[in-house]
C-alpha cells in the first residue's frame, strides 16, 4: 500500500511547511518589533535601522501591539500543525516558543 504512505507523507510535508512559514513570519515580525522596543546593546546590533532607513516594517503599517498579536497568532498556528505529531514534535514547539520569546 505504498499509496496510502506517499498520501501521508505529502500531508506531513503541507503540515511542515506551514509550521515553516508561520514561524518564519512570526520571526520577522519579532525582529521588527525588537528593532523599535530593544536596544543596540541588547540586540547585539544597531537598533533603529528600519526606522532611520523608512523601511516599510510590521510595525510601521500595523503599530506595535498589533504586530505582536500577529507574531504570536502566528506561532499557536505553527504549533497547532504539530498537534498531530505528539511528543515527536517537542522540539519544533519548543522553536516556536524560543522564537516568541527571544528579546535580542
Amino acid at each position: 500500500m505504498w499509496w496510502l504512505d506517499r498520501g501521508r507523507r505529502c500531508h506531513d510535508t503541507s503540515r511542515l511547511s506551514r509550521y515553516a512559514r508561520n514561524i518564519g513570519l512570526a520571526f520577522q515580525i519579532i525582529d521588527d518589533v525588537l528593532d523599535i522596543t530593544a536596544s543596540s546593546e541588547d540586540l547585539g546590533k544597531t537598533a533603529g535601522k528600519d526606522l532611520a532607513a523608512q523601511k516599510t516594517t510590521y510595525p510601521s503599517l500595523l503599530g506595535l501591539d498589533e504586530s505582536k498579536r500577529q507574531a504570536f497568532e502566528l506561532l499557536e498556528l505553527a504549533k497547532a500543525e504539530l498537534e498531530p505529531y505528539g511528543d515527536r514534535a517537542v522540539s519544533l514547539k519548543a522553536i516556536a516558543d524560543f522564537i516568541g520569546n527571544r528579546n535580542h
